[in-house]
């Protein structure tokens, strides 16, 4: 009895909401983009909403009330990795032929859809699904893995949420795609995939973290070796200081954000 008792614990999670909530039943959940992105989104830490709470308490509050637009980048990079991981998604998608998103063919399809694509988006991310499917050690670092999988977990006492985009035995490895592949070591630091690396390592329990990256001009292709201690300790860093702007702004009854400012020094 007591090894049931201590099973049925272990399985269970604890929200931002204060509830605790049965792993299981939340990991088939999340296989659904709506529950994913929604009630995940509201009660479990990502590395996108770290990323905000690195970049200001101000942008997190934002967000989290109002949403964003996706940008350009955050659009190809979507429909690169749907060809590639999720064609049957990728296909289903509604692609309008015009030159331009301010027609108004353009306009009045995403009234009716919703999230609609140009052909010339799509015809990108076909572009570069080719580049990566001829490509024989990108397609061995995916071959056999569990693509798109969800986890759940505690990390540093909150709840996160993860989507793997590639799940192996010993490694999960993210799809990306760069603008300049030759100046990616430098700006995964910037784009903090380093907190990615590390929550993603902690929440499917792996040791190494990779990344594949493609360009979207040449089309070259980088693989990387699994990502060093330095930069999986550099995510640590950023989480726990994200997750101190976190409890100082936002674990209070009321949220007040007026007198917020960042110092600057010249």
């Amino acid at each position: 009895l007591d090894l049931i008792i201590l099973d049925m614990l272990e399985n269970q999670i604890k929200l931002l909401d204060g509830k605790y909530y049965d792993k299981t039943e939340l990991l088939s959940k999340m296989l659904d983009d709506d529950f994913y992105y929604g009630f995940m989104n509201k009660f479990a830490f990502s590395s996108s909403t770290i990323k905000l709470l690195l970049e200001s308490p101000k942008t997190y509050y934002n967000v989290m009330k109002y949403g964003s637009p996706k940008s350009q980048a955050l659009r190809d990079g979507w429909l690169f990795h749907a060809a590639v991981l999720e064609p049957e998604v990728f296909e289903s998608q509604i692609f309008v032929d015009v030159q331009s998103k301010n027609t108004n063919k353009y306009k009045l399809a995403k009234e009716q859809h919703g999230e609609v694509f140009t052909m010339k988006e799509k015809d990108d991310a076909q572009r570069l699904a080719d580049a990566f499917y001829r490509n024989e050690p990108a397609m061995q670092m995916i071959k056999g893995c569990k693509t798109e999988y969800p986890g759940v977990a505690l990390v540093q006492g909150q709840p996160f949420r993860a989507k793997a985009d590639v799940l192996a035995k010993d490694y999960v490895c993210d799809l990306k795609t760069t603008s300049n592949i030759k100046g990616f070591e430098h700006s995964a630091y910037n784009f903090h995939y380093d907190v990615q690396a590390y929550l993603y390592t902690e929440i499917f329990n792996v040791p190494n973290f990779r990344f594949v990256v493609i360009d979207k001009g040449s089309r070259d292709i980088g693989i990387s070796k699994p990502v060093s201690k330095e930069f999986i300790q550099s995510g640590r860093d950023k989480v726990a200081y994200a997750l101190n702007v976190y409890a100082n702004h936002f674990e209070q009854d009321e949220v007040e954000l007026d007198d917020y400012y960042i110092e600057i020094n010249l």
